[in-house]
């Protein structure tokens, strides 16, 4: 949190800077659920993106990050995407979004720092997105509501930087509350908010440092296949959606799907969707040993019915699930790398990190980086 600090005070508010902090979120089950129209169950973390800025005279952006080498300046009515802005294309896509609704932006000074690791897959897009939304109302007297900046980032993601990804990491890092996890129906936007109490266990995330670019996985494939799906379903059933479908529907109708591959993808969502919903009621019953059950089962599923885990996090699941104290382990994220989250015993986590840490190493020639972060409040201004 000390380089968080430095970088604040480098940039005060007595100089006219306002400062922001977005967290990055983790999901604690329900993967690829979020574009087929289920249920998933994000927090935010205490970890995220942190961001100063203030209003400048000339009709211009100009973004700077402590976390890159690359700085960008570019006028507000020459915002279209170039590979050559790298991470700027971010905030430049949100900044083009806002200008569209027909906002009048006046010219934006704005640094970043962010101490989430890049590519682990926590959601460092969707925190600068809804980040430099908050920025720009705020520095505009916009008023306009956070549901309109989560819609506006999932667009700016889909359509400007070309990832297919569902709403629920920007809404999570928008919405999250502390020690709270959201249940999230990705179709409706309908959420509750459902306290988590874990005295004796705690939720570790392991960072695979397997790095992961969404836009160059095989991200935007599943989602094609997923609709391939619910093109085949919808001859039998009027469905909007994947998740629309209940395992006992699932098998009435599988069987219709000729490809393999498809009825996989299929299986994962109907199915995940279902163990969304039986660990919101295992959570709040506070009965962690089923809820660890369901982590383990959707890890299994994305490893062999969605094809999404890889070497790496499927060593870091095994090994945590052969440790005294683990309840359940999974991959995090979309998947191809990223991080993995364990559920533990909190008298076993020392003796469990460096395990996993040796074994890992040896296994794969990556380090594993740990983080312990409580749940924590959403975006906000400082």
């Amino acid at each position: 949190m000390k380089q968080a600090k430095d970088f604040l005070e480098t940039y005060p508010k007595k100089d006219g800077y306002q400062q922001f902090f977005c967290p990055g979120r983790v999901n604690l089950i329900g993967e690829h659920i979020d574009y087929n129209g289920g249920y998933v169950l994000p927090c935010a973390l205490e970890f995220g993106i942190y961001g100063v800025a203030k209003i400048i005279e000339e009709d211009k952006l100009i973004l700077k990050s402590r976390n890159m080498e690359l700085e960008v300046e570019v006028a507000l009515d020459d915002l279209e995407y170039k590979d050559e802005h790298g991470w700027a294309n971010y905030p430049k896509g949100i900044a083009k979004e806002f200008i569209n609704r027909g906002f009048k932006l006046k010219g934006m000074r704005i640094n970043y720092y962010g101490n989430i690791p890049e590519g682990a897959g926590l959601s460092s897009s969707a925190a600068m997105e809804i980040l430099t939304c908050m920025i720009i109302d705020n520095l505009h007297n916009l008023n306009v509501n956070k549901l309109e900046w989560i819609k506006l980032s999932q667009k700016v993601e889909n359509e400007y930087i070309g990832v297919n990804c569902g709403i629920m990491d920007q809404f999570a890092v928008c919405m999250g509350k502390k020690d709270h996890v959201i249940l999230l129906d990705c179709d409706t936007l309908k959420y509750k908010y459902s306290k988590v109490k874990m005295d004796k266990h705690s939720l570790v995330i392991i960072n695979s440092n397997k790095k992961r670019e969404l836009s160059s996985s095989k991200y935007n494939e599943r989602r094609d296949e997923c609709e391939e799906g619910l093109r085949i379903l919808r001859k039998y059933k009027d469905i909007e959606n994947l998740c629309d479908l209940t395992s006992l529907e699932l098998k009435q109708f599988i069987d219709k799907i000729d490809k393999e591959n498809i009825r996989k993808r299929v299986r994962h969502v109907i199915m995940e969707n279902e163990r969304v919903i039986n660990s919101i009621k295992a959570l709040e019953n506070e009965d962690l040993h089923t809820f660890g059950k369901m982590m383990n089962q959707s890890h299994d599923s994305l490893r062999n019915d969605y094809e999404v885990t890889g070497y790496e996090l499927d060593v870091l699941v095994d090994e945590a699930r052969k440790c005294d104290g683990v309840l359940g382990s999974r991959m995090t994220g979309a998947g191809f790398g990223g991080c993995t989250i364990t559920l533990i015993e909190n008298q076993h986590i020392e003796k469990f990190e460096k395990r996993i840490k040796k074994v890992y190493k040896e296994k794969t020639g990556l380090d594993a980086d740990f983080y312990y972060s409580l749940i924590e409040d959403g975006v906000k201004k400082i």
